[in-house]
């Protein structure tokens, strides 16, 4: 509890440095925000919008940029478990393992199954087709499989939503 109420107070000392500074580096550090929100009062948005966006480079060198947003009236008027398999597609720690060996570069089955902890031939090809089902992966023939470019800055953007 003394570490959480440290957290606090540190961070009520940076709102007030920044407010006390013009807020120039609070405004720099939220730059999307602030965007987001001009976008929001500019369509007129009620209840605000949520969204993803990202530029990024895998280890394996695949370039990605991509970018989606909804107003939040519609995010809550959707069927959240129609979304369901997606999120439990990626709610297995050995699918995760597989999903960022195949960012950095090991797309072939073969190559899978010399990594550490994640199963025989068999248990490898179920949790692909899991994958795959869900929308994460895709075959590229002969035993390849891929994460699609459209899908690996989802992928981030949901494990920075998981962590804590």
């Amino acid at each position: 509890m003394a570490d959480l109420g440290f957290r606090v107070e540190a961070l009520e000392r940076r709102l007030a440095d920044a407010g006390a500074t013009g807020g120039a580096e609070f405004a720099q550090q939220f730059w999307a925000l602030n965007r987001l929100r001009e976008e929001i009062a500019r369509h007129e948005l009620p209840g605000g919008a949520a969204m993803l966006v990202g530029s990024v480079e895998t280890p394996a060198g695949v370039r990605a940029e991509w970018q989606e947003g909804v107003a939040a009236g519609q995010l809550f008027e959707e069927d959240w478990t129609e979304l369901a398999d997606a999120l439990a597609a990626l709610g297995n720690p050995v699918r995760l393992r597989l999903m960022k060996a195949l960012l950095e570069g090991h797309s072939t089955v073969a190559e899978l199954v010399e990594l550490d902890g994640v199963g025989t031939t068999g248990q490898i090809y179920h949790h692909l087709r899991q994958l795959t089902a869900a929308g994460w992966l895709r075959g590229a023939g002969r035993g390849r499989y891929e994460v699609p470019v459209d899908r690996i800055v989802p992928l981030l953007a949901t494990l920075l939503a998981a962590r804590r």
